[in-house]
């Protein structure tokens, strides 16, 4: 077990929230990954839908993007069709998120603590340590 659980993390899986999960690939694309809704006892579940996800990998400078979205289809093979789409949907929703953390880290202030800068500038302070560059 993770040090999670020494912080009072303790993970818990839902036993009225299973899903069988199946991998289906073209293997050159990506993969679309059918999740089953099934009961605590792994028989189906016809009162929860079938879920589709597709997982594809962008190349970028950076290196490969892994890439996962949901794709709204009733079928496997609707799912197929909506994978392109699903994807494009899916790369934007990713490019905007990666956009708004890079503002978000661009717009960071960093505040030093109260009292931390009294012994710079040009006062009778100076920096505390007695350092040996003196400029001229």
């Amino acid at each position: 077990m993770t040090d999670q659980s020494t912080r009072g993390i303790e993970p818990q899986m839902s036993a009225d929230d299973l899903y069988l999960e199946e991998i289906f690939t073209d293997r050159r694309v990506g993969t679309i990954q059918r999740l089953s809704p099934v009961d605590a006892a792994g028989r189906p579940d016809p009162r929860r839908p079938v879920l589709y996800v597709g997982q594809t990998q962008i190349l970028t400078a950076a290196g490969a993007l892994p890439l996962s979205f949901e794709i709204t289809a009733g079928s496997l093979s609707e799912a197929a069709e909506k994978f392109g789409d699903a994807a494009k949907v899916g790369l934007q929703q990713t490019m905007e998120r990666l956009e708004e953390m890079r503002r978000e880290a661009a717009s960071s202030i960093i505040v030093p603590e109260a009292g931390a800068a009294a012994g710079l500038g040009g006062g009778m302070g100076g920096m505390p340590g007695g350092g040996k560059i003196r400029l001229p």
